[in-house]
């Protein structure tokens, strides 16, 4: 078993924007290791340092981290280009434990960048389409520029993904809903007994995205949660993830609710 500190050579083999901060790099990286939806890597950008980044899609041709513009090491990384080489470790953490709930329905929420951790979610739920039952994809931005993956959304969609849109603040030439994520909800039907929620986005929104799917039904313990805060590391010897009783980069970043909620929207923690 590799040392989870064995860093490999990444080769960018394409670099797509997303939008003005945001960006998708596909890496081709030999004899990668296995890995599921939810877990993320450790990039490394030569000279500069390291940031943890959320495997974006389960496809292993590539392996695709989508990037938002925040901090030196990433202002460094968008100055990449095609052809050029990082480092990356991983994978780490938890992932969403979609395999347990076959023939269930799904609800998938995301807000914002937190739609780089579902999509892996989607992609292998349509692979396995039939051994589940209706799957919902809601997606909240604070604008229209800030709803990422535009090109894939008719593909999900003709993989039978419910897929629900809303921003906060519209453009003159937004016609879809306007408001915050829970508020898709109302175009939802859910059976709770037979229901699992998965989520990732800003903290306030899954708090409130939790209280919602509480009071439709379901159990705690069908309730799961992308907590990427701080995380330095990766295995958990630092403790700058430290959330309570866990470390998000060890015990995590994929928590149920049940395993949180004591600590889970408490501040300063």
């Amino acid at each position: 078993m590799d040392s989870p500190f064995v860093l490999r050579k990444a080769l960018i083999r394409k670099v797509v924007e997303e939008n003005e901060n945001t960006k998708r790099f596909l890496l081709e990286v030999e004899n990668f290791p296995e890995f599921k939806p939810g877990q993320f890597n450790m990039l490394y950008v030569y000279a500069q340092g390291e940031v943890p980044i959320s495997i974006s899609s389960i496809r292993r041709d590539l392996i695709e981290h989508t990037v938002r513009l925040v901090g030196e090491v990433t202002e460094d990384l968008f100055l990449l280009k095609e052809g050029d080489c990082i480092g990356i470790r991983g994978p780490y953490g938890t992932h969403f434990p979609v395999e347990r709930y076959e023939g269930w329905d799904i609800v998938l929420v995301a807000g914002g960048l937190g739609l780089a951790d579902i999509k892996p979610v989607v992609e292998y739920l349509i692979e396995r389409r039939g051994a589940y039952g209706r799957v919902f994809l809601l997606v909240g931005a604070k604008n229209p520029s800030g709803l990422l993956y535009k090109e894939e959304y008719k593909k999900w969609e003709e993989g039978d993904i419910g897929l629900l849109l809303t921003v906060d603040k519209p453009t003159d030439d937004w016609s879809g809903h306007v408001g915050v994520v829970t508020e898709l909800f109302k175009f939802v039907e859910l059976n709770p007994d037979r229901t699992v929620g998965m989520m990732c986005g800003p903290e306030v929104m899954m708090y409130f995205t939790t209280k919602k799917l509480l009071e439709l039904g379901l159990s705690e313990g069908n309730i799961y949660l992308s907590m990427e805060r701080h995380m330095k590391c990766a295995v958990g010897t630092c403790g700058h993830c430290q959330f309570g009783y866990t470390f998000v980069c060890k015990d995590g970043p994929i928590f149920s609710y049940e395993r949180i909620k004591p600590i889970f929207g408490v501040k300063e923690l």
